[in-house]
C-alpha cells in the first residue's frame, strides 16, 4: 500500500510540474488580445505623434515590444516603414517575402488592411524573435491612412 501512495504522490507532483511549466511558457508568449491592444495603442500613438516619430518608437523604442509581440508598419506597396523585431528590414520592399512553405506574407496583410480596414491574417511561418525558430504565426493588422500597422502571435 505504501508504494501505491508513493506512486500517487510522485504522479501528482509530475502533473503539477507539467502544468506549471506549461503556464510559464504560455506567459512568455503574447495573446491575440494583447496583440490587438498593442496595435490599437500604436494607432493612437501614430495619430497623436505623426508617422516619423511613431516609426522611430516602433523600431527603436520599447513601448511597442513585449516578449514575442512587436509592432511593424508597411505601406501598401509592401515597403517596411518600421519594424520592432528587425530594424534591418526598414526601408525594404518585402512584397515578395515568402515563408518556408512558399506562402506570400505581406500581400495578404495589405489586402486585409485595404479591404477590411482591420483584421487577422491566415497562418504563415515566421522567425520568432524569442526562440529564433520558424513558427506558425497569425497577424492582426489595422489601416491608418495609406499605411497599416500589425502585430502577430506565434502558435507553437
Amino acid at each position: 500500500m505504501r508504494i501505491q501512495s508513493l506512486f500517487k504522490w510522485v504522479f501528482a507532483l509530475s502533473v503539477v510540474g507539467f502544468v506549471a511549466v506549461g503556464t510559464a511558457h504560455a506567459a512568455d508568449q503574447g495573446t491575440a488580445a494583447e496583440a490587438e491592444a498593442m496595435v490599437k495603442k500604436a494607432v493612437a500613438y501614430i495619430k497623436a505623434n505623426g508617422n516619423d516619430k511613431a516609426y522611430e518608437e516602433i523600431t527603436n523604442g520599447k513601448q511597442f515590444k513585449d516578449r514575442d509581440l512587436y509592432i511593424f508598419a508597411y505601406d501598401f506597396t509592401g515597403k517596411s516603414l518600421a519594424h520592432g523585431a528587425n530594424p534591418k528590414l526598414v526601408g525594404k520592399d518585402l512584397s515578395g517575402l515568402k515563408d518556408p512553405d512558399g506562402k506570400l506574407i505581406i500581400p495578404p496583410l495589405i489586402e486585409i488592411a485595404k479591404t477590411k480596414g482591420k483584421g487577422w491574417s491566415e497562418s504563415f511561418k515566421f522567425r520568432n524573435p524569442q526562440t529564433e525558430k520558424m513558427e506558425p504565426k497569425i497577424v492582426y493588422v489595422e489601416r491608418v491612412g495609406d499605411i497599416f500597422l500589425g502585430c502577430g502571435i506565434y502558435k507553437n
